[in-house]
C-alpha cells in the first residue's frame, strides 16, 4: 500500500507514522509519501520519519516530493494535514477577532471562517489533482481545520472522503486509563459536529457486561474531568454530558477571551515548539518520538488515523469509528448533506453513520445555529464575495452582531487577502 500525506512536512506526521510502525500487522504500508512545497521542512521530516521506521523494524519507505501528481499516484489513500498560510496565518485567526471582543480561534468563530475560506479552494483543487492520479477510488482522509466545512466541501464536490478529528480518541483514551481498562473497550455516545461535541454516553465493556460509565465520570472523577475540559462539573452533571474541550469557546466566552487578551495567542507557542521540534528532527542521533511532540497538539492523532485508514483499505470486517461524515437522516434536525461528527460503521465503501437517540434541545439548539453558519461559511468559500463573508459571521452565535460581522468582515478580508483569490477579480 502507498499512503500519501499532503501536508507531509509538518511537525506532526512523525506522530502519524511512529503509529503506523506500531501498527504493522493491521496496516500494510509499503510507501509513505510526504508532499510538502517547503522542501527544506520535507527533507528534515522525511529523513527523521525513515529513522523512525527502521528503528521500529519497520520495513516501509518514505519518499518526499514537491509534486502533488508524483505523490500521489498510486496512493490507495491521501491524508490532508496542510495549513494554508501557515502559523503567521494562525496568528492572526487568533488576534483579529479580539478588535470586536470576539474569541480569536483557527477554527471557530471569525478565526475559523478565515481559515475555510483560505482553505477550501486549496483542498478542492488538491482533491481533484489526486482524483485524475490517483483514480476515483481512492480514499481521502482529511485531518485539516475546519474538518467539517472541509469535509462537507469534499463529499458535496463528489469526492471519496472521511473527516477525522482526534477529540473522540483522546477521551476515549482517558476514560479508559480513569477505569483501568483497554481502549477498545470504551464506546462513546459522540454527537455533534466537529469541535462542537457531547459525550451523553461512555459505555465500557468488562467481562461483567457492558456498563454506561458516564455516572462515575461525572461523579467520583468529575473534577478530574472538569478541571482538563474547562467545565464546571456541576454543569456537566445537571447536562447529564461530558462536553468537548472547544465548547468553552460558547459557554465560557468572556473568560476565554479574557484569557486570550492576556496571554501571548496559540500560534506564538506552536511557533517555538516547532522550532525545537525540527531541531531534534534533524539530529541524526534522534530515532524515536520526542517527547516533546506532545505539546505540539494533535494527541492519538496517528492511532486514529491508522486505525481510519487501515477500515477504509483493508478489505476485512466493517469497523466502528468516530468521524465526521454525512448526515444522511442521523439527526432528522439536520439536512442530509450536513456533515456530522458521530460514531459511523466504517468499511470499503465508507462510513455510514449509526442509529443517534433523539438529541435533546439543549445540544441540538446549538448543532443547528453552527450547521447554518457552516453552509453560509461553505458558500463564501466557494463563491467569495465581502457580503457572504458578513453573512456567515452574522450567522455565527459567537459573533451574531451587525456591527461586528461587517467590521470582521472587512478586517478577515484585509488580513487574508493573498490567499483568496477572489479578492482580486
Amino acid at each position: 500500500m502507498r499512503l500519501t500525506v499532503v501536508g507531509g512536512g509538518s511537525t506532526y506526521t512523525p506522530e502519524l507514522v511512529d503509529g503506523i510502525a506500531g501498527r504493522r500487522a493491521s496496516l500494510d504500508v509499503d510507501e509513505i509519501v510526504l508532499v510538502d512545497p517547503d522542501t527544506h521542512r520535507l527533507r528534515v521530516v522525511g529523513d527523521f520519519c525513515q529513522r523512525l521506521l527502521e528503528h521500529a523494524g519497520h520495513p516501509a519507505k518514505v519518499l518526499t516530493t514537491s509534486s502533488l501528481e508524483q505523490g500521489a499516484e498510486g496512493a490507495s489513500a491521501v491524508l490532508l494535514q496542510l495549513r494554508v498560510g501557515g502559523q503567521k496565518a494562525r496568528r492572526s485567526d487568533e488576534t483579529f477577532p479580539h478588535a470586536c471582543g470576539c474569541i480569536g480561534q483557527e477554527t471557530t468563530g471569525a478565526g475559523g471562517l478565515a481559515k475555510a475560506l483560505r482553505t477550501v479552494p486549496v483542498v478542492l483543487d488538491i482533491a481533484e489533482r489526486v482524483r485524475r492520479v490517483a483514480g476515483e477510488d481512492t480514499w481521502i482522509v482529511n485531518f485539516t481545520n475546519p474538518v467539517g466545512i472541509v469535509t462537507r466541501a469534499l463529499i458535496q464536490a463528489g469526492h471519496r472522503a472521511v473527516g477525522l478529528c482526534n477529540v473522540a480518541i483522546g477521551l476515549q483514551r482517558k476514560f479508559a486509563k480513569l477505569f483501568n481498562v483497554d481502549t477498545d473497550a470504551v464506546r462513546l455516545d459522540h454527537i455533534g459536529l466537529n469541535h462542537l461535541t457531547w459525550e451523553r454516553g461512555v459505555h465500557v465493556t468488562t467481562a461483567d457486561g457492558t456498563v454506561d460509565r458516564l455516572p462515575d465520570l461525572l461523579g467520583e472523577f468529575g473534577d478530574e474531568v472538569a478541571a482538563e475540559l474547562g467545565a464546571p462539573v456541576d454543569w456537566m452533571r445537571r447536562m447529564n454530558a461530558i462536553p468537548s474541550y472547544y465548547l468553552k469557546y460558547y459557554y465560557a466566552h468572556d473568560e476565554v477571551l479574557a484569557d486570550q487578551l492576556e496571554n501571548p495567542p496559540r500560534a506564538d507557542v506552536v511557533i517555538e515548539v516547532e522550532n525545537e521540534l525540527l531541531k531534534q528532527y534533524a539530529d541524526p542521533s534522534v530515532v524515536t518520538k520526542p517527547e516533546s511532540l506532545a505539546k505540539r497538539g494533535g494527541a492519538f492523532y496517528s492511532e486514529a488515523a491508522v486505525q481510519l485508514v487501515h477500515a477504509l483499505t483493508g478489505g476485512g470486517q466493517p469497523e466502528e469509528h468516530v468521524v465526521n461524515v454525512r448526515n444522511n437522516g442521523a439527526m432528522p434536525f439536520l439536512p442530509d448533506d450536513a456533515v456530522i461528527e458521530v460514531p459511523a460503521i466504517v468499511d470499503g465503501a465508507g462510513a455510514v453513520p449509526l442509529p443517534i437517540k433523539p438529541v435533546e434541545p439543549r445540544f441540538s439548539g446549538l448543532i443547528s445555529h453552527v450547521t447554518a453558519y457552516e453552509y453560509l461559511a461553505l458558500e463564501a468559500a466557494l463563491h467569495g464575495g465581502r457580503d457572504r463573508v458578513a453573512d456567515a459571521l452574522l450567522a455565527h452565535p459567537l459573533i451574531g452582531q451587525y456591527k461586528f460581522a461587517d467590521r470582521l468582515a472587512d478586517d478577515l478580508i484585509a488580513a487574508n487577502r493573498a490567499d483568496l483569490p477572489w479578492t482580486n477579480e
